[in-house]
């Protein structure tokens, strides 16, 4: 080859998004990367080859990103979050860069079939349900929006668990989505970090007599870096995901090989890398929890160390540090990143108490994600004492200069001290991570305006009053990249077709969609657009499922974590109702449905997983008896995915979002489905609220207790056993259920189920909230029956979701929160990096 020709193809390498460029492109990556020819490549061969080839096209947008924020010297923004759930990499890359026309057409004309290859691409197991895909579209939109964002988080091995539905359970399997590797990442052996746990902290006094601390005779894991570009959409900018995965110490393995203790070797490192095998370890069991806390402190302590690597490359001191650096903490679960903090201030750089909580406070932030105290993690201060001894310590004396102040503005009110504390001494003394993360930050979020709201009312009331102005509500959002232009292609088009492509960077312009309703052919299109969705995944549910149903039906969908406050068991009501309904009647005319539930149970939450074997169970009735499988079907889509999620979103009818009121607090699935034209039916619980606020009353269908009428309800004394006794059809469907009914085999399989309503109190209100369901559902088929009007209220629901993109979102992270600017990239030599 001669230079000039090698010179050629590596210029197509760089730049070129033609066909001809992307064919040269692939053949190079198929040969020089995957080191297989046309004759001998496989499927998965291809799938590699197409991944270098986009990932070639990120990487000098990529460096330019990371060069312009050097050179500007910018405000960095560091997303802490231990799940990602990204989803699948290839076709999201392509719609971001904007070529995605010339890339199908080259993989045509080499006749390589897309969809076969796309398939082969795995969800990347980095996450389990909302909080992790929020993560994942916070990335997305940092990056659209040009600022200078990074994520931090974990490079799960197997993730959670892959689900199957054996004999109608939850079976976990391994999810090794790492199995065959992973184009995306680039792994990092120079970044690593040393990460210490157990051993004790020592007191010594400096030279003038002041105490300082050392932590010794700890076990210490190393943290590996493995970075994954993350391109915005129709911008050069291209930020960075920073995973962390656990290697073991080689003073570990060096100590046991020269004693000659092989054996002793291997099981440490194997026992070191358990950090960063799976997602959320089973916290059932002490191991288990003490590997869960490992996890959370592992990967916080190497983001930080590695921020202020970066950050000292510039800076002499920490007193800039607030300027230059915004730590958003997703959740509780990175909270112990505060301590952190502040120890490696006040013990590795001897910064004063005062000084170092300074810094400290004003750059956290803390997103917090549930209203349900029970939910709010804790942790025993004897496994803190053992794990994170120093750490222990650190929290004390926060919490003692904390609760002097709040003695000051309360003196004598001992109960304030008390629930205001990061300690909760009620019982086995345990730290209030939540309380942590609230003190140690400057600024608090929640993520819907009710659960903004019932935070400041309730479970964090006297912290609102004590810190006036910190809790604020950012609603949240999901990015319109994702979730309409890749999921909906053929709906993407449309939309296009008639106002353009700018809404896909500015989803304020889908209300130009509004005049459209009164558009006869544009309601014709859109209708068949969603016919043609619904047949995908008629066919997909036949080929992996084996069951018939009819895209005449309308599409009842349920997909979300499994958790008995999301009330998948409320739809298993109805369903059974509706299914008492038709045989009692079967003459009488019906609204044909699908119910389609998705989701997973945690391995632990045994009440999670007899509901999905009571749907299985219903199904597998329901499904089989001719008089009412004409009317109704039940369909339970084993492991629920970010892959499966964009099948079964655009092709819904109805979106099914009925927590008891004033326990989710936002939700972004509901977001997902209005954006695809589905229905939402719902409880005025977290976004609902706000999507009925922006579609109209008219075009969503509301029903149930408000959160104020279950605090009223509960206060007065809630007596399932009323609902029971005066609602004859609620009453036939429990006891179908409790007495076996549905499980002829082991009769009693599902009375814990029942006894929960009845015997137990039924915590989320399911009794109460029945017939009004039970009506809002009458009124969903009544909707569904006249299919111009559901139309015009679907299109009316894609037109108005403009306030649930993510972009809205982090904009309003940035300007309240961070102070961070967008940044444009610009080339820049590596040399001036130094």
């Amino acid at each position: 080859m001669t230079d000039s020709l090698q010179k050629s193809i590596f210029e197509h390498e760089k730049i070129g998004f033609d066909a001809n460029s992307i064919k040269q492109s692939l053949s190079n990556c198929l040969t020089y990367s995957v080191g297989k020819d046309t004759i001998t490549a496989t499927d998965r061969d291809r799938f590699f080859a197409a991944a270098y080839l986009v990932r070639n096209r990120l990487i000098d947008r990529w460096m330019e990103t990371m060069r312009s924020y050097y050179i500007n010297d910018v405000k960095r923004i560091y997303y802490f979050s231990l799940e990602f759930l990204m989803g699948r990499t290839l076709m999201n890359s392509v719609h971001n860069l904007g070529f995605d026309q010339q890339f199908r057409e080259a993989l045509n004309e080499l006749g390589i079939n897309l969809d076969s290859v796309r398939e082969i691409e795995p969800d990347a197991a980095l996450g389990n349900g909302g909080l992790g895909r929020l993560a994942a579209c916070f990335l997305d939109s940092m990056a659209t929006l040009d600022l200078p964002g990074y994520g931090y988080g974990i490079r799960y091995e197997y993730g959670m668990f892959a689900q199957r539905i054996e004999d109608g359970r939850q079976v976990e399997h391994p999810d090794n989505w790492l199995r065959y590797g992973n184009p995306w990442e680039f792994p990092r052996p120079e970044v690593l970090y040393q990460v210490k746990f157990h051993g004790r902290a020592v007191q010594y006094p400096d030279e003038q007599g002041v105490a300082h601390y050392h932590w010794i005779d700890t076990d210490d894991v190393m943290a590996m870096a493995f970075d994954t570009p993350i391109p915005g959409y129709g911008t050069h900018t291209v930020n960075n995901m920073r995973l962390w995965s656990a290697k073991a110490t080689r003073d570990f393995e060096l100590r046991y090989f020269n004693e000659g203790n092989y054996v002793k070797a291997v099981e440490d490192k194997n026992d070191s890398e358990n950090l960063s095998k799976v997602l959320y370890p089973d916290d059932t069991t002490t191991m288990g929890r003490e590997l869960r806390l490992k996890q959370q402190y592992f990967f916080v302590c190497a983001s930080l160390h590695d921020i202020l690597y970066r950050y000292n490359k510039y800076q002499s001191n920490f007193d800039a540090l607030p300027d230059k650096v915004a730590i958003q903490l997703n959740d509780t679960h990175p909270a112990i990143a505060i301590p952190e903090l502040m120890r490696v201030l006040v013990d590795l750089h001897h910064l004063d108490w005062e000084k170092a909580w300074d810094i400290t406070t004003r750059t956290f932030a803390y997103t917090n994600h549930t209203l349900m105290p029970e939910a709010l993690e804790t942790w025993t201060v004897a496994l803190f004492e053992s794990v994170l001894p120093r750490h222990l310590q650190i929290i004390y004396e926060i919490n003692r200069r904390f609760l002097k102040d709040v003695m000051h503005r309360y003196p004598g009110d001992t109960g304030i001290l008390r629930r205001m504390s990061i300690i909760d001494e009620s019982g086995e003394k345990r730290i209030r991570m939540a309380h942590l993360a609230i003190v140690g930050s400057h600024k608090v979020n929640g993520v819907a305006q009710i659960h903004t709201e019932l935070m400041k009312q309730t479970i964090f009331s006297d912290f609102d009053v004590f810190f006036p102005g910190k809790i604020i509500n950012i609603t949240n959002g999901i990015t319109p990249r994702r979730w309409l232009n890749q999921a909906n292609r053929r709906l993407a088009e449309l939309i296009t077709s008639r106002i353009g492509s700018g809404w896909v960077k500015d989803l304020s312009q889908l209300k130009q969609l509004i005049p459209l309703v009164d558009d006869a052919s544009f309601r014709k299109e859109f209708a068949a657009v969603k016919r043609a969705d619904k047949e995908r995944l008629v066919a997909m549910l036949k080929q992996k499922l084996n069951i018939d149903i009819s895209p005449d039906s309308l599409f009842d969908v349920q997909i979300k974590r499994i958790h008995e406050y999301k009330r998948q068991l409320l739809n298993v009501l109805h369903v059974v109702t509706l299914y008492n309904r038709i045989r009692h009647n079967p003459n009488a005319e019906y609204v044909s449905r699908t119910v389609i539930f998705g989701g997973k149970a945690a391995p632990g939450y045994v009440k999670a997983k007899l509901i999905i074997k009571l749907i299985n169970d219903i199904a597998d009735i329901v499904n089989n008896d001719p008089q009412v499988s004409s009317y109704l079907k039940v369909v339970f889509m084993p492991n629920y995915d970010v892959s499966a999620a964009e099948e079964m979103i655009p092709a819904a009818d109805l979106s099914e979002q009925i927590s008891t009121a004033g326990t989710e607090a936002s939700g972004t699935g509901n977001m997902k489905l209005a954006l695809n034209g589905a229905l939402t039916i719902g409880t005025l619980d977290g976004a609902n609220i706000e999507i009925g606020g922006e579609v109209g009353e008219n075009n969503i269908f509301i029903f149930g207790l408000t959160a104020a009428e279950v605090a009223k309800t509960k206060a007065n004394g809630y007596q399932p056993w009323d609902f029971y006794h005066a609602n004859p059809e609620l009453r036939a469907v429990l006891d179908m259920i409790g007495s076996g009914f549905f499980s002829p085999d082991e009769p009693d399989r599902f009375k814990p189920i029942v006894d929960a309503l009845l015997q137990h109190g039924d915590q989320y209100l399911l009794l109460a909230d029945y017939a009004s369901y039970i009506d809002c559902q009458r009124k969903v088929e009544a909707a569904y029956q006249d299919q111009e009007e559901w139309v015009r209220k679907a299109i009316l629901n894609v037109a108005n979701m403009s306030k649930f993109s993510s972009d809205r979102t982090i904009m309003q992270y940035a300007s309240q929160i961070w102070d961070a600017k967008p940044v444009a990239s610009r080339t820049m030599e590596a040399s001036e990096i130094g």
